[in-house]
């Protein structure tokens, strides 16, 4: 739902590591790529992009939500995002607080940001 969020990390290494692998399931890849300070454009086959930067402020926690197709994609992200070294901030479930089909997981980034991913679709 978002053309690109660029946003400053402390490890640039870890982190775009971390993300590379834990939306490997939507099919996110380098774009392009600078020096650490300018940073690297993640994204897929949306076009909408996951900018990361190396930066020595400590920026405040993000949350950010991916759309995925299906339950499963949700399920291949909470295992390669914790294989990637996130945390466990709420593993794949229903969310029926938010709505009937809201299927979620929550993990913790390098950088203390929430990242989610999310399918609003019935199971299949």
């Amino acid at each position: 739902m978002f053309d690109h969020v660029k946003f400053g990390v402390s490890d640039y290494a870890a982190s775009k590591t971390f993300f590379l692998n834990a939306l490997a399931p939507l099919g996110v890849s380098v774009v392009d790529e600078g020096t650490p300070d300018y940073g690297v454009e993640l994204s897929s086959p949306s076009n909408a992009s996951l900018c990361l930067y190396q930066t020595a402020e400590r920026p405040a926690h993000l949350h950010l939500a991916f759309v995925a197709d299906s339950r499963r994609q949700v399920d291949d992200f909470y295992r390669a995002a914790l294989a990637a070294g996130g945390t466990d901030n709420g593993a794949p479930g229903l969310r029926p607080n938010y709505h009937t089909n809201y299927y979620a997981a929550f993990v913790i980034a390098p950088d203390g940001h929430n990242i989610e991913m999310v399918c609003h679709r019935p199971d299949e």
